[in-house]
């Protein structure tokens, strides 16, 4: 728990709680976050999935079938990852090590975050690419990719820095 001091008065800043407390509140905290991320790869990963079995995959320029390949290979890592903190709880829970298992679990989840952006950019390649051959997609996936990272980590680590102590 954190002190301040405000004209005189000294205020409550943070949760007066224990390290085992903490740890419960960010593994639940976390499982929530990582449920969305994983809807969005499990779905993405089982379109990626189907596309090999259409009659268009055939039809498609050899350097489609590699960004293909190389998209569903990333989603598959992505899931991974983003499954991996269920995992690690089911296999460490009542070890007495929740404080480091929400820290690997955290980091697995970043992982699984950037191979979801990764993912979804090759995707969007892949379409765009088989959609239109106009030279404009290069660009557009590199804005959808901007915009991803400013969503997904320059606006909370601007947020982080700009309002944490």
């Amino acid at each position: 728990m954190v002190t301040a001091t405000e004209g005189g008065a000294t205020r409550r800043r943070g949760r007066n709680e224990t390290e085992e407390e903490r740890a419960d509140r960010m593994w639940v905290e976390l499982l929530q976050e990582v449920r969305v991320a994983q809807m969005g790869v499990q779905i993405l990963f089982g379109f990626l999935l189907t596309v090999v079995f259409t009659p268009k995959y055939d039809d498609l320029e050899s350097t489609d079938q590699t960004i293909y390949i190389v998209t569903v290979v990333l989603g598959a890592a992505a899931t991974g990852a983003l499954i991996g903190p269920v995992s690690l709880h089911r296999l460490v829970s009542g070890r007495r090590i929740k404080p480091k298992a929400v820290e690997w679990a955290s980091r697995f989840t970043l992982v699984g975050l950037i191979l979801l952006l990764v993912t979804m950019a090759a995707s969007l390649l892949l379409i765009l690419r088989v959609a239109t051959e106009d030279g404009y997609v290069p660009w557009l996936v590199t804005g959808v990719v901007v915009w991803y990272v400013v969503c997904w980590f320059v606006l909370p680590l601007w947020a982080r820095r700009r309002h944490t102590e």
